[in-house]
C-alpha cells in the first residue's frame, strides 16, 4: 500500500503567512537599500558640489612697497675734491635696499646723493658743513652757526653718531662723528627713523673717515 503522508501547508494555501512573509521582505529591501541610497546620494552630491574657494591671501609684512621709480630730485652743491672723493666711496658701498624700500635715481648728483623707496628716504653725502663743538656763547648768548653741543642728543648706530633733528614730514639724521658729513633724511611715514639707518650707518663706517673731534655723547 503506499503510504501517504501529510506535509505542512504551504505559503500559497495559508494568507496570513505570505502576508507576513511579504511584509518581512519588504522590511529587509528597506533596511538594506537605505544606506546604499545616502551613500550614492553623498557620492554625488560631492562630485557636483563646486570646489571649496581658495582663501585670499592675506598681505604680508615683507611684502615690498610699492614704489615710483621716478628719479628724485636732490640738489648737488659742488664739493671740494677731498669731500668728493669720500662721497664717491660711500655711494659706491651703499646697499641696493634699506629694509624693503628699493633704491632710486636721483635729478642730480648721483656721486653724492642716493634715494630710497616712496616716499623717498635720501642720502646726502658733503652738502653742509662738518659739525663742531660749539665755542663759548657771543654776549648775546647766541651759538655759531653749524656748531654742536655737547649737550644735544646722539644715537651711535652701528658704530656711527647719529644726530636727530625733526623738520616738517620726516627726520633728519646727521653723521656727526665723520670727517665728511652724511645726512639721511626719513619720511614721518617711516616709523623709528634710527632702524632705517642700520645699512647706511655700515657704509659710512666702510668708505667715510672718523672726525678727529666729536661730541662728547659719541663715544658713550
Amino acid at each position: 500500500m503506499e503510504e501517504v503522508t501529510s506535509s505542512p501547508a504551504s505559503d500559497k494555501s495559508d494568507p496570513a503567512r505570505r502576508d507576513r512573509s511579504n511584509r518581512s521582505a519588504a522590511l529587509w529591501a528597506t533596511l538594506v537599500a537605505v544606506p546604499v541610497t545616502l551613500a550614492v546620494a553623498g557620492f554625488t552630491f560631492a562630485k557636483l558640489a563646486p570646489d571649496t574657494p581658495a582663501a585670499e591671501p592675506s598681505p604680508s609684512a615683507s611684502a615690498a612697497r610699492p614704489q615710483s621709480t621716478t628719479p628724485v630730485e636732490l640738489p648737488a652743491p659742488a664739493l671740494a675734491e677731498r669731500p668728493a672723493t669720500v662721497c664717491r666711496a660711500l655711494v659706491s658701498q651703499l646697499p641696493a635696499t634699506v629694509r624693503d624700500l628699493a633704491q632710486r635715481p636721483v635729478t642730480a648728483g648721483p656721486e653724492q646723493n642716493a634715494a630710497y623707496g616712496d616716499p623717498a628716504l635720501t642720502v646726502a653725502c658733503g652738502g653742509t658743513p662738518p659739525v663742531k663743538p660749539c665755542p663759548s656763547p657771543t654776549a648775546g648768548g647766541r651759538l655759531a652757526d653749524g656748531c654742536f653741543l655737547d649737550t644735544d642728543e646722539v644715537w651711535s648706530v652701528n658704530k656711527v653718531c647719529w644726530h636727530p633733528a625733526k623738520e616738517p614730514g620726516a627726520t633728519v639724521l646727521t653723521a656727526v662723528d665723520r670727517e665728511v658729513p652724511v645726512q639721511v633724511r626719513v619720511p614721518d611715514e617711516y616709523q623709528q627713523p634710527l632702524q632705517w639707518v642700520t645699512p647706511i650707518s655700515d657704509a659710512v663706517v666702510a668708505s667715510v673717515p672718523a672726525a678727529k673731534t666729536a661730541p662728547s655723547g659719541c663715544s658713550a
